[in-house]
């Protein structure tokens, strides 16, 4: 099985002390990306830690295809446990690091402990530097990449940081890479900020010894070649598709289309869009640099999963408003989805929706944990019974786009999800739009035939995680080119993203979340059959938890001298 090769770095920021060590057998057994991340923190992370003290740690790893040139690629992983949900997180960014994490020649570093002064870790191929930075403290994400390419001559693409929001914990704090890139979903941001690790580069010339077969430029000339409406609009492509379904959560998710969708829609978003825009090394390019010069905004996106938070579910029709929102959670590190969510609670609260003045200020609020934004910080786990508002989160995590009361698969994966309300897990909504073949598809409504496929779907999206490779390559990924790439047969590799989700499952039924926590804010039919199905194909008990003769200790962790 092709896997990421090099050892594990460990850097201890309050110690200021580093170790290597060999991690062969995880990697053989976990690939790489989410895979190896998921082994080391189970193994190494107390299952008591809290998520925003020293005993928590924050690991970045890479996949083998991350010395690769083929699309779908520039993605790097980073996983520890999550101040949101209190569960084991794993999230992926674009952009254009990996390869320089790549190429430092390690698989996966580990940051743990806690620095008395504001760091900057610097990661390379001959060694690690700390540098303290007290007047970063407060600083932007610009600002920051800013401040790292003067002093060191390493431009955005070698920088992972957190803004203002990291620093005060805000628990939906993002990591942004190459200044608009997030490892978005959970927190990791505020993982980060208590560690006081404002900022950790990556440089080096040592690319691990792994082959790609040449096969992988043919998927690489497909996404060059494909037309593929994503390349103009990106995810908020299917907004339109999402709304005529009444499957659009609007207005604090009281409603299920929005009448306005028309000025916040792929269509919208195509006009503000002024260039290409990609990560490392995909000629696919569905990223959306977007400006309007009439109001002087200019920034990457809104996709699909923003233009809900901050649009319908706030009660704003106007794709600028949206861009600005974007804009500025990228500048101060924030999850766009949270953030909006979160926004959108405390409109509902106040009947305030459409408000923009209001929704930016409530940003900048909850960055700098000023005022209400305080509470809202805390997410909306957290503060929906001060706001006197519905709690629409599971597992601490508030929803995604995708609307599972319309799409019961995807209810059904909302539920299940180790991450909680988060629509990347399965990404089954793509089977019941459909955004699939035909031969792939499925009713959206119902969830007879469901459980088992979502434990596939689950499955292969560990997988590609652990690969790693983008999500959006599903139009061209098939068994036979995942046999290809990883050099093994197709069950045993769904076999590694099986033993992912176990491990994360595992980890946070220590911590006490089971199958009270697998539960949505709103009924589907035969959800408490459908939830059973789920676990027995899992082989798990019917309280949600995963036995421990399942639980391997396949890849320990041995110490170099």
């Amino acid at each position: 099985m092709r896997h990421a090769e090099g050892p594990l770095l460990t850097v201890d920021v309050g110690e200021r002390e580093t170790r290597t060590e060999s991690v062969d057998s995880v990697l053989e057994s976990f690939v790489g990306g989410r895979g190896v991340g998921t082994k080391l923190a189970h193994d190494r992370i107390p299952f008591d830690a809290d998520p925003l003290g020293p005993d928590n740690s924050l690991f970045f790893t890479t996949g083998p295809l991350q010395v690769s040139q083929m699309s779908f690629t520039g993605r790097t992983n980073a996983t520890g446990v999550s101040p949101l949900t209190g569960g084991l997180l794993s999230s992926n960014a674009g952009g254009f690091m990996s390869r320089h994490f790549a190429y430092t020649g390690y698989s996966a570093v580990e940051l743990t402990g806690a620095s008395d002064d504001l760091l900057v870790v610097r990661v390379s191929d001959e060694g690690v530097e700390f540098e303290e930075v007290p007047d970063l403290e407060g600083a932007t994400v610009p600002e920051t990449c800013e401040y790292v390419a003067e002093e060191w001559d390493l431009d955005a693409e070698h920088v992972a940081c957190i803004g203002p929001a990291g620093e005060n914990e805000v628990r939906f704090a993002s990591v942004m890479t190459t200044e608009e890139r997030a490892f978005g979903r959970g927190g990791l941001g505020a993982v980060l900020g208590a560690k006081n690790v404002k900022a950790v580069t990556f440089e080096g010339d040592s690319r691990p010894d792994i082959e790609i077969p040449a096969d992988q430029m043919e998927i690489h000339r497909e996404a060059a070649t494909t037309d593929h409406i994503m390349k103009e609009q990106g995810t908020v492509a299917v907004m339109d598709l999402a709304n005529e379904m009444d499957g659009l959560p609007s207005y604090y998710f009281s409603e299920q289309s929005f009448e306005g969708a028309e000025g916040i829609n792929g269509d919208s978003v195509a006009e503000k869009k002024y260039k290409k825009g990609t990560c490392s090394a995909c000629a696919f390019a569905c990223k959306l640099p977007t400006r309007d010069d009439e109001r002087g905004v200019e920034t990457e996106g809104p996709e699909f999963e923003t233009a809900m938070a901050f649009g319908s579910n706030a009660g704003i029709d106007d794709i600028v408003d949206v861009m600005q929102s974007n804009e500025l959670c990228d500048r101060y590190g924030l999850d766009t989805i949270s953030a909006g969510n979160t926004v959108s609670a405390y409109l509902a609260s106040e009947d305030r929706f459409g408000d923009e003045e209001l929704i930016l200020d409530l940003v900048e609020k909850i960055a700098h944990r000023e005022g209400v934004g305080d509470l809202l910080a805390e997410g909306i786990d957290r503060a929906h019974e001060e706001l006197g508002v519905e709690n629409w989160t599971v597992k601490g995590m508030d929803f995604a786009a995708h609307e599972g009361r319309v799409l019961h698969g995807q209810g059904l994966s909302y539920a299940v999800a180790n991450r909680g309300a988060d629509h990347m897990y399965a990404t089954f909504y793509s089977v019941e739009y459909p955004l699939v073949g035909k031969d792939e598809a499925m009713e959206p409504t119902g969830l007879e035939g469901k459980p088992e496929r979502l434990v596939e779907r689950e499955n292969l999206m560990a997988l590609n995680d652990a690969g790693i490779v983008c999500k959006f390559s599903r139009d061209f990924m098939s068994p036979d080119r995942y046999e290809m790439l990883f050099d093994a047969d197709f069950e045993d590799l769904l076999a590694v993203g099986n033993r992912v989700v176990e491990l994360e499952r595992h980890f946070n039924n220590q911590r006490g979340i089971a199958r009270d926590a697998d539960r949505l804010p709103y009924d589907l039919p035969g959800f408490e059959e459908a939830l059973d199905e789920y676990y027995a194909v899992r082989g798990w008990n019917d309280d949600g938890t995963v036995p421990d003769s399942q639980v391997g200790g396949s890849g320990a962790v041995s110490a170099d001298d």
